[in-house]
């Protein structure tokens, strides 16, 4: 590969970086209105769905286990079957199968969460629990 050749690859990537940057962050914006309206429904402060690491804690703790069990996201393999767990749980919680919250909530986070905060879901702990 010549000189120029990499120079103008290099440019290229360059050129899209701000693309994926902008993707980025209209996907979190999503996110975060999606688990405002959820952390609304389940009690929570709708604000704490603003602060990256700590929306993962309250979705924790919404599927019924301590924020402490959060730190199993930092596990590798681990993270991901914690994940389908919570993703389960807080399906139940607020009235869905295990199709729904396997397809909607793990898979195609943004969606499944727009769904159940602006749907007509309301979240009772007693069925995460029980």
């Amino acid at each position: 590969m010549t000189a120029f050749a990499s120079a103008t690859l290099e440019s290229q990537y360059a050129a899209f970086q701000p693309v994926g940057i902008i993707i980025a962050v209209i996907w979190y914006l999503i996110l975060v209105i999606a688990l405002w309206k959820v952390f609304t429904k389940a009690g929570y402060a709708g604000w704490l769905a603003i602060i990256p690491i700590v929306n993962t804690f309250v979705l924790v703790k919404i599927a019924g286990y301590s924020a402490w069990m959060g730190l199993l996201y930092l596990i590798p393999i681990v993270n991901v079957i914690f994940h389908i767990i919570v993703s389960l749980r807080i399906g139940r919680g607020f009235g869905h199968g295990a199709a729904f919250s396997i397809f909607f909530l793990w898979l195609l986070t943004a969606i499944g969460f727009l769904v159940i905060g602006y749907g007509s879901d309301t979240y009772n702990r007693a069925r995460v629990e029980g």
